[in-house]
């Protein structure tokens, strides 16, 4: 059904904008670093997902950004904030 399908397309988004996101926050990054990323990794995705990508990090900047300080690959991420399922 849509609903399912819908799940599966924004895991697919979460996990691919946190992986962009992950990228360039760099190695162990800091607040910082992974605030300056989740400015940029939106950007570079496109126009059709940019909105997606920034209504998703506006959402759950904090989730995401404690995520990558601690870390965590962007599928566990995605999968915390219950956008993937396990």
């Amino acid at each position: 059904d849509g609903m399912v399908q819908g799940r599966g397309i924004k895991c697919s988004l979460c996990t691919k904008a946190l992986k962009k996101i992950q990228k360039l926050a760099g190695d162990d990054p800091d607040e910082a670093a992974v605030a300056a990323a989740l400015q940029k990794g939106c950007r570079v995705l496109g126009r059709a997902m940019r909105k997606q990508c920034q209504r998703l990090v506006d959402k759950y900047q904090d989730q995401i950004s404690e995520g990558l300080q601690n870390g965590d690959m962007p599928q566990d991420i995605c999968t915390a904030m219950g956008i993937c399922r396990s």
